[in-house]
């Protein structure tokens, strides 16, 4: 059940509505990502932080009901349903993101001690002349070694688990020459 709902809740295009909002069809743009990355690139942060709010969400509340239903390991089986939805969304033609957001939102779920270490780093860079980007590519990099000051090596092989498959999105997307190009138009049904 907790990977059904997690699958649906990923599968909701966030990052694509709140860019078509502002008037912007991120299959369009850039890389033809449409998760918060392209939107920040393309809205900006102060129009592009529920893109942001709305992907870690998904990953949120997949890891909470399956930490509810049966514990750690469904919830780490949820969280990777809303990720494979993210990336595969039923309600977009499943052509969909790299689960990045979904990821954080759901580690910081599975693992609040690593995950406020996460944001802390985040918040400390993003202060810096590092500024957001870097501030949260250290965060999600660093999660599974900051976890593992606070979890069982269970837990972080599963967490590592979740990281290869946004790995395995990034090449598939690579591989299948699968982003767009922007003379390319959304998917047809």
């Amino acid at each position: 059940m907790a990977c059904i709902v997690g699958y649906v809740l990923g599968s909701i295009p966030v990052s694509l509505l709140v860019a078509r909002r502002h008037g912007v069809d991120l299959y369009r743009t850039a890389d033809g990502n449409p998760g918060a990355w392209n939107a920040l690139e393309q809205l900006g942060w102060g129009r592009a932080w529920p893109a942001f709010v709305g992907d870690a969400l998904k990953g949120s509340l997949a890891g909470a009901l399956g930490l509810a239903l049966g514990g750690i390991w469904v919830g780490y089986a949820a969280v990777a349903a809303a990720m494979v939805g993210h990336a595969f969304p039923a309600f977009a033609h499943l052509r969909g993101g790299k689960s990045v957001m979904t990821f954080a939102g759901g580690a910081v779920i599975l693992a609040p001690a690593a995950g406020a270490m996460a944001l802390a780093l985040l918040a400390l860079l993003s202060c810096t002349r590092g500024g957001f980007a870097l501030g949260a590519r250290v965060g999600v990099f660093a999660f599974p070694v900051l976890q593992l000051a606070t979890a069982p090596v269970g837990h972080v092989i599963a967490t590592g688990a979740l990281m290869c498959l946004i790995g395995a999105r990034f090449v598939f997307t690579r591989r299948s020459g699968h982003a767009m190009s922007v003379s390319d138009g959304p998917p047809t049904t």
